[in-house]
């Protein structure tokens, strides 16, 4: 089992024909991922790597029947593209595309509520269920991403696309698989955050633990403290908090645009104090992960 993903999933890409999306494109084939179309108003009829290309969504979606859709369309016509694309059936969105307005992502997450689509995202670099599929640009290209990548029982959720695949690294490396990695997104508002996605993992057999990493600013880990709480979770999680020299330099912001301390709630202190009082273990370097997981196991 997994979450989100797994051998099954088919997915097109929109906005394929554009250069990331084309190298992102090459690297999930490479993986085994079935990426069964791409979307790019204007250039139907093309391919890329051999992956049809389409004008419209519904196009892609009566021809191959997709569920998933990528979107690496520019960031003033991701809206409409998420529109589209939940519009024509999709029911998992991967938001690549970075600095969308605030307001705009408030309006696809709404559209995807209101139709049982999920959105993760935007900013992020995708889902993982290694050796099964992959589904946006995480891990890189496909030799890299099955050395970081094993099957396995640990979930992982992580706001930063690079760090998911370094905290997968570090379990691999310690003998740990992963059942469903997920890039949550760096933005200040996303689709899918930790306490969303919780209920997920919760019901997948396959996953034993839970590893998260976060930064200062916004109330994700607030809202994942008390639903672990509230909820009698079942799961062992081990956090690992970066940016904690934050808290002595007020205003900062640490690479995302999530990480914007705004009160004492925001900041790293106040964060690991609200996880470890929900038993939430906190690792203080990334190669302690592994150890904490397995003590928890």
């Amino acid at each position: 089992m997994s979450i989100l993903v797994d051998e099954n999933t088919s997915f097109i890409i929109q906005g394929i024909t554009g250069r990331e999306a084309v190298n992102m494109t090459r690297e999930c084939l490479d993986y085994g991922s079935q990426v069964v179309g791409g979307v790019t108003p204007g250039r139907g009829g093309r391919d890329v790597y051999g992956v049809p290309v389409y004008d419209t969504v519904r196009e892609a979606v009566e021809k191959h029947g997709a569920t998933g859709s990528v979107l690496t369309v520019p960031p003033a016509f991701t809206r409409d593209a998420v529109f589209e694309a939940i519009d024509a059936g999709i029911k998992l969105l991967v938001v690549v595309t970075e600095r969308i307005p605030r307001a705009q992502v408030s309006e696809m997450i709404e559209f995807a509520a209101m139709h049982d689509a999920r959105i993760i995202g935007p900013n992020c670099l995708g889902i993982i269920t290694p050796e099964k599929c992959k589904m946006g640009g995480i891990g890189g290209p496909a030799a890299d991403t099955r050395k970081a990548y094993k099957p396995g029982n640990v979930g992982v959720m992580s706001r930063s696309g690079g760090m998911t695949t370094e905290i997968a690294n570090a379990l691999t490396a310690g003998g740990l698989g992963q059942s469903t990695a997920v890039s949550i997104g760096g933005d200040a508002i996303i689709g899918s955050t930790y306490a969303e996605l919780m209920p997920l993992f919760e019901a997948d057999d396959e996953t034993k633990a839970i590893v998260i990493y976060s930064e200062p600013g916004g109330p994700m880990d607030a809202k994942l403290s008390e639903w672990v709480q509230e909820n009698d979770s079942r799961l062992p999680i081990v956090a690992f908090m970066a940016g904690r020299f934050m808290d002595k330099m007020p205003g900062m912001r640490f690479g995302h645009a999530g990480t914007i301390v705004e009160g004492k709630q925001d900041t790293a202190a106040e964060k690991l104090r609200r996880l470890e009082e929900a038993g939430i273990a906190v690792a203080e370097e990334i190669e302690q992960i592994p150890a904490l997981v397995k003590e928890r196991l």
